[in-house]
Formats: structure tokens, C-alpha cells, sequence
């Protein structure tokens, strides 16, 4: 081989890099159009709020920083409560009524499946609770409840503060859910499974406690987390019953400086808390599902 030949090999790429060359350069250009798109999208909201007839109105109203920040302080002086420490009782009511549910959610779904003769009536209660509380509008069941218990005169029970009632009434709800949701991952295991432990000797409590909840458990903690994001956000509910937590303090600011910008930092507050959540439920199902595939 000539000299000449040889600086023209070496000038000249390999075919073996040309297609990640070409797999660069398509997601560079992918990566252009989504930024383009995006900028475009949001140019357009903006253009909306600034040139709309009404643009100035609603940013005054509604997205107010003097008031935003107001509104997330608080000043009790003036009888204005904080919207930020209003997200914290949401969120201890989110947290307490999560134990609930879960503990609860259990024990249906259990009840529902067991097999024994003894229990049937109990069977047939769990039926009929999860048809009728996955039926009834979360908001019908916080007056039922908030309403109901005190009318019914029963003592401790009916002498309960506002929080204690709207728990209760999202842990009625969200137990029916997740009682169903329980029931599919039980019912996901393979048949086998319950076979082969009985085979053993295991008794029915013994082969669910040890062989079939703990996989049902893995497959469904990414349904029982979308379950949880909309709990956090039923939380906000509790604001019928004059409970001060984030919506209710947006509420009680909107009333006293009519102004709605409270309602903003209420909405990013929840945002703040549910995206996260999010996030790590889609990283949850997208590591289920390529285990999936590389078990298949």
C-alpha cells in the first residue's frame, strides 16, 4: 500500500461507526424538535396569559407574587391561616390514613378470598362493602360520615373533631380500593404455587402468609402508589368539614383579600408532594416490566 493510500484510510471512517453516527444525529435532531415543540408550548400559554383581554386580570388574581407569598405565610393577626402549614395536616392525615388503608385493605381482600364455611357471611360483607364504597362519590361518603356520626348521638364516637372524620372517611373509600387491588395480586400468582404449599402441608393461612402474599405484595406496589397519589390529593376534602388544612387556608385568604393566589400556591404545594410519587411509580412499573421481558 502506498503512502497516499494509507493517509486516505486514515482520513476515511469505517463503516462500523457510520450507524452510531447516524444514531447520534437522530437524537440530536430529536432532541432539537422536542425543545422547539416545548418552547412552543409554552410560548403559547404565556402568550395567552399576556395578550388574552383578561391576561392582566388573572395574573393579578390569580398569580400574584405579593400575595402567593402572603398566602403561604400566613398572618394570624388578620385571621389569615398559612397555606404551607396547612399542607402539613394534609399530609399527616395522608400518612395515618395510608396505615389504615393498607391494614384494612388487607383484611378484606382476605376475608373475601378465604375459603372457609364459617366465614361466608364475612365474605359476603367484604362483597358488598367494596361494591358499594367503590360505588358512592368520595364526597357523598365525607357528609355520611361527617354528618351521620355525630347525628347518631353515640358518645366518643360522635364527639370526634373534623380531621378524625374526613380519616375515617377516606379510609372507608380508599380500603375498597385497595381491597380490589390486593385481590388481583393475589390472583396473579400462578395456581401452582397454592398447590405445591398445600402439598407441603402448609395450612391455607400458612401458604397465604408465606408464599402468596409476599409475591402479590411486589406486583402490586405500583397500583397501590397511583392509589396513594390520589389519596394525597382527597386529602384537600377535608376542607367541607372546616378543617384548616392547605385548600381551606387558600380558601379563608381568598375570602379576606379577594384574591385568588392562595389556590396557586395550594395546587403547587400538592404538585410538590404527587409528582415525585409519580415519578417513582412510572420507575417502578418500567423496572416490573423489563424484568418481565427479561424473564420471558
Amino acid at each position: 500500500m502506498s503512502l497516499e493510500q494509507e493517509a486516505d484510510a486514515l482520513q476515511t471512517p469505517p463503516r462500523l461507526f457510520l450507524p452510531r453516527r447516524r444514531q447520534l444525529l437522530i437524537g440530536r435532531r430529536g432532541l432539537v424538535a422536542s425543545t422547539l415543540s416545548t418552547l412552543l408550548v409554552l410560548g403559547g400559554l404565556v402568550a395567552v396569559f399576556y395578550l388574552a383581554p383578561g391576561g392582566a386580570s388573572v395574573r393579578f388574581f390569580f398569580f400574584n407574587p405579593h400575595h402567593m407569598w402572603h398566602s403561604f405565610i400566613g398572618d394570624p393577626r388578620q385571621g389569615l391561616s398559612s397555606v404551607g402549614r396547612g399542607l402539613i395536616v394534609n399530609i399527616w392525615i395522608f400518612l395515618v390514613c395510608e396505615v389504615l388503608v393498607l391494614f384494612f385493605g388487607l383484611i378484606i381482600a382476605w376475608t373475601r378470598m378465604s375459603q372457609s364455611p364459617v366465614l361466608l357471611p364475612f365474605r359476603i360483607l367484604s362483597t358488598t362493602y367494596t361494591d358499594v364504597f367503590r360505588g358512592i362519590p368520595i364526597l357523598l361518603v365525607f357528609f355520611l360520615v361527617g354528618d351521620g356520626l355525630p347525628a347518631l348521638q353515640l358518645g366518643f364516637l360522635s364527639n370526634q373533631s373534623p380531621a378524625v372524620y374526613g380519616c375515617m372517611s377516606l379510609t372507608i373509600t380508599y380500603s375498597a380500593y385497595v381491597a380490589e387491588v390486593y385481590r388481583a395480586g393475589i390472583n396473579s400468582v400462578p395456581h401452582g404455587q397454592t398447590l405445591a404449599a398445600r402439598s407441603l402441608g402448609l395450612t391455607h393461612y400458612a401458604t397465604m402468609r408465606r408464599v402468596i402474599l409476599p409475591q402479590a405484595v411486589r406486583t402490586v406496589i405500583p397500583p397501590l402508589l397511583n392509589d396513594f397519589i390520589s389519596l394525597q390529593k382527597d386529602t384537600a376534602l377535608l376542607s367541607i368539614f372546616g378543617a384548616i388544612e392547605a385548600v381551606r387556608a387558600a380558601g379563608i385568604y381568598a375570602s379576606t383579600e379577594f384574591n385568588f393566589s392562595g389556590y396557586v400556591v395550594a395546587a403547587l404545594l400538592f404538585l410538590i408532594l404527587t409528582i415525585p410519587m409519580t415519578r417513582y411509580t412510572d420507575h417502578l412499573i418500567a423496572r416490573d416490566r423489563s424484568l418481565r421481558l427479561a424473564a420471558a
